[in-house]
C-alpha cells in the first residue's frame, strides 16, 4: 500500500476522501492542519502528501516548504478553492507535483496520484495490513466478504462491505447522510439515499446477533454506527 499524508482541515471533506483512498489501496494518515501533518511527517514515512492551502497554524504552502527540508525526494500535491493563477504558480515553484482546484472528481485525484508515484519510481511503505477485522462478537474479512459469528458465516456484497467499511473506520460518531452517500455512493441524489436506506437495514440484519451493535438513525442528520469497542 501506499502512504498518503492528507492535510485538511474540512472534516466532513477529509473524511470522503480517506475512505475513498482507502477502497483504492491507499493508506491515508489524516492532520486536521498543517502544524499536525508536520509532526507526523516527521514520525513516519510517507509515499506523497496532499495539502489543502488555506489551512489553520501552518498553511499548505508553508508545510510543504518545512517537508522539502526535511525530505525533498516526497512528491506532494495542493488542493485549494482558489483559482488564482498567483497561487498555482507559487505552488508549482516549491516543487508541487500537481495542483488541483475544489471541487474535483475524486477518481481524478487517484489517477494524478498513481501517476505522480508511477514517475517516481517509489516502492510503497510497508504498512500491516489485516483482512480481518473485528466488530463486536463478529469478525469482517474484507478480502473474502464475509461476516463470521459464532459458527456461522455470512457473505455480503461488494456493496455492503464498502459501507459497512466506512461505518467502522467512523465508528462513534454522528455522520451525516451527503458524507455516507459521496463516500460510499459517489454522490447525493435521491436514488442513492434510497440505496442506502437498503443497505443500512441489510447490515442491521447481518449485525443482529450482537446486542452491542447499532446503526441508529438521526432524522434529516445521517446516523451513527455505535459499536462497543470495550467488546
Amino acid at each position: 500500500m501506499k502512504k498518503i499524508l492528507l492535510a485538511e482541515d474540512d472534516t466532513d471533506f477529509a473524511l470522503v476522501l480517506k475512505q475513498y483512498l482507502a477502497l483504492h489501496d491507499y493508506d491515508v494518515t489524516w492532520a486536521k492542519d498543517g502544524d499536525e501533518a508536520l509532526a507526523m511527517f516527521q514520525k513516519e514515512s510517507f509515499n506523497i502528501g496532499i495539502f489543502d492551502v488555506m489551512m489553520p497554524k501552518i498553511d499548505g504552502f508553508t508545510l510543504a516548504e518545512k517537508i522539502i527540508q526535511l525530505d525533498a525526494n516526497v512528491p506532494f500535491i495542493f488542493l485549494t478553492a482558489k483559482k488564482m493563477r498567483e497561487d498555482k504558480l507559487k505552488g508549482l515553484k516549491l516543487g508541487a507535483d500537481d495542483y488541483i482546484v475544489k471541487p474535483f472528481e475524486a477518481d481524478e485525484l487517484v489517477l494524478r496520484l498513481n501517476n505522480i508515484l508511477k514517475r517516481s519510481g517509489q516502492q510503497a511503505v510497508t504498512v500491516p495490513v489485516s483482512t480481518k477485522i473485528p466488530v463486536g462478537a463478529y469478525v469482517f474479512d474484507t478480502k473474502r466478504l464475509e461476516l463470521h459469528f459464532e459458527n456461522s458465516i455470512q457473505r455480503i456484497t461488494e456493496k455492503e462491505a464498502a459501507l459497512l467499511l466506512f461505518l467502522i473506520n467512523n465508528s462513534n460518531q454522528l455522520l451525516k447522510r451527503e458524507v455516507v452517500l459521496k463516500a460510499v455512493w459517489g454522490n447525493t441524489d435521491f436514488f442513492s439515499g434510497r440505496s442506502m436506506d437498503v443497505y443500512i437495514s441489510k447490515l442491521r440484519k447481518h449485525l443482529s446477533g450482537d446486542q452491542h451493535i447499532a446503526i441508529e438513525s438521526i432524522r434529516n442528520i445521517g446516523l451513527e454506527f455505535k459499536l462497543d469497542r470495550g467488546m
